[in-house]
């Protein structure tokens, strides 16, 4: 009993500190980086419309895992596995959530709107914590990143550095006032 208490007091505080927690839906091939809230005993997202992020994998009445990562090192703290429900429009525990989670919605565009645009385009789900704390694995956990169209610039071409560093000294010797490099400047 005491193991359980302390396990679920690890995820509260670990949640409720972190803005931002590692989601794995059931069959999903990766972790997904969720920002949430943590609301009556559970994570709380939104997604799954325009402007939101994808809520891939999380099905209501699925289950899911979550790790939650340290505020201030970026590093694991807890992993928990979890049943993912949706909470449903204009229900009381729809209205509690989103309005814990407008709180927290960083550059939304429509402000007081948000709401509304959520019940009509938006799921809101609660992912319950089920279980134990997962140990923490011993191995090296990297992966691939998710596929993305989005690109990163290449590798700095070879002769890019010896160009910039003769535009450098043009600039010194085409300054007025100053000599030509191995002169007098008479």
């Amino acid at each position: 009993m005491t193991s359980e208490l302390l396990d679920r007091a690890l995820i509260e505080e670990a949640a409720k500190k972190s803005g931002l927690v590692w989601v794995r839906g059931a069959g999903a091939p990766a972790a997904r980086a969720l920002w949430h809230v943590w609301h009556d005993g559970a994570v709380c997202v939104v997604g799954d419309g325009p402007g939101e992020q994808p809520l891939a994998g999380l099905a209501d009445g699925g289950s899911a895992e979550v790790s939650v990562r340290s505020k201030d090192k970026g590093g694991r703290l807890v992993t928990f596995p979890v049943t993912v429900s949706e909470a449903a429009p204009g229900t009381e525990a729809w209205e509690a959530t989103v309005a814990e989670l407008k709180g927290k919605r960083l550059n939304a565009v429509d402000g007081e709107e948000m709401p509304a645009r959520w019940a009509r385009e938006c799921r809101v789900l609660r992912l319950v914590p089920t279980g134990e704390v997962t140990p923490l694995p011993d191995g090296d956990l990297a992966q691939r990143p998710v596929p993305t169209p989005v690109t990163t610039r290449g590798p700095v071409p070879a002769g890019l550095p010896k160009l910039l560093l003769r535009r450098g000294k043009r600039k010194q010797r085409s300054e007025p006032g100053s000599a030509p490099p191995g002169g007098r400047g008479d």
